[in-house]
């Protein structure tokens, strides 16, 4: 057992050490966000449960609907130098926060895209669950090794077609920072690197999987969450590299619902996650966003998702077939303001039309730090377990 002072020492928007007791609290204030009530048992498995709308999802699952399952994540222990990551932490709480509420929950700390894991988790599947009626796929990572071949390949974020340069939001010393970013453009290699590692391969090899096994429930259906987002982020995101992997994701869910798979992908509204906070301009757009019409959280996005899901309240679904959680945000109004505060920004002014402290304040919350009601001078246990 290990206690000590944690501090956040980080670069930029990315943290070194994670806060055990604030990462804890975080589980809760999102837990807090749902009103358990009486469901009837359903079964599901996340991939990519521990952090952004993965965690939400699968907080959302266990405390209002009745989920029993499998969360799936990679994360880091702790060492003798470092905490350990995030993740590790928050899956900690989630997994206590299940037993109190009778849900059974097992969680699985690999590499999501291995066989060997796809193995492990689906004779857990047929162990715990019986069969599946929920698969959840979320999953945003930098590399993919595939088994077939041990070839690995390297997500980008670059553009398509021509160079970009966009705003972007940054902080020195706590101080919000405008910066011009300047974005490469991909070539057709790394495009399709990108599209290995975060399109729809893996998730069609899961569904694969537990076909072959007889692991899918009579209504069983799946969901892949996506993002779309602004145009004016778009030339690095939707229209970038990054979007070429969303595009096969979506393309992914229209050909299992050919071949009879209940799929589907889900267009999840802005947030801040690790993930989205690595990439330039989303910062900013995120701030703005909240300035001008506040941002509908992870958790009450994922309740909505569920109840598509579950049948309580029918499929939100645009021409394409995929579920719309992001309508408040590309609300024509909403974003019309959004272009405004965006082309108004200045290095003078940044501080004020955007929540540039806010958005700070949640990547920190990200790591476990900046949460109400946590000592942050007193010694907190680093060396967590795994949840059995």
């Amino acid at each position: 057992m290990t206690e000590r002072v944690v501090k956040p020492v980080g670069r930029g928007f990315l943290f070194l050490d994670s806060h055990p007791a604030g990462c804890a609290r975080v589980v809760r204030d999102m837990a807090a966000e749902v009103d358990a009530r009486p469901a009837e048992r359903r079964t599901a498995l996340v991939i990519g449960s521990s952090s952004g709308y993965g965690l939400a999802t699968t907080i959302a699952a266990l405390a209002r609907f009745g989920v029993d399952g499998i969360g799936i994540c990679f994360e880091k222990a702790a060492t003798a130098r470092r905490t350990a990551t995030a993740g590790w932490y928050r899956t900690a709480e989630t997994a206590a926060l299940a037993a109190e509420l009778g849900r059974s929950w097992t969680f699985v700390n690999a590499d999501a895209f291995a066989d060997t894991t796809k193995d492990e988790v689906l004779d857990l599947v047929s162990e715990k669950l019986g069969k599946l009626d929920h698969l959840i796929y979320s999953v945003a990572a930098p590399r993919r090794t595939d088994p077939r071949n041990g070839e690995t390949y390297q997500s980008v974020l670059k553009a398509i077609g021509a160079p970009h340069t966009t705003k972007s939001l940054a902080f020195d010393d706590g101080t919000p920072v405008l910066q011009e970013v300047g974005i490469e453009v991909a070539t057709d290699d790394e495009i399709a690197q990108t599209v290995k590692v975060m399109g729809g391969e893996d998730w069609a090899r899961w569904i694969t999987a537990l076909q072959d096994r007889d692991l899918l429930g009579p209504a069983f259906n799946t969901v892949a969450l996506t993002y779309i987002g602004s145009e004016l982020t778009g030339p690095l995101y939707r229209q970038g590299s990054i979007g070429a992997a969303k595009a096969d994701l979506e393309q992914t869910a229209l050909k299992l619902a050919a071949d009879g798979v209940a799929a589907m992908t889900s267009v999840n509204g802005a947030a801040v996650t690790q993930a989205s906070s690595a990439i330039p301009g989303i910062g900013l757009y995120v701030s703005l966003l909240h300035k001008v019409t506040g941002l509908q959280t992870p958790v009450q996005q994922s309740i909505a998702l569920w109840e598509q899901l579950t049948g309580e309240a029918s499929p939100d679904l645009d021409d394409e077939g995929r579920i719309r959680l992001d309508r408040w945000e590309l609300n024509d109004d909403v974003q019309n303001a959004v272009r405004a505060q965006w082309q108004s920004a200045t290095h003078g002014n940044i501080a004020e039309v955007a929540d540039a402290a806010w958005f700070l304040a949640e990547v920190r919350r990200l790591y476990g730090f900046d949460v109400p009601a946590v000592d942050y001078d007193a010694e907190t246990e680093v060396d967590v377990e795994w949840p059995a």
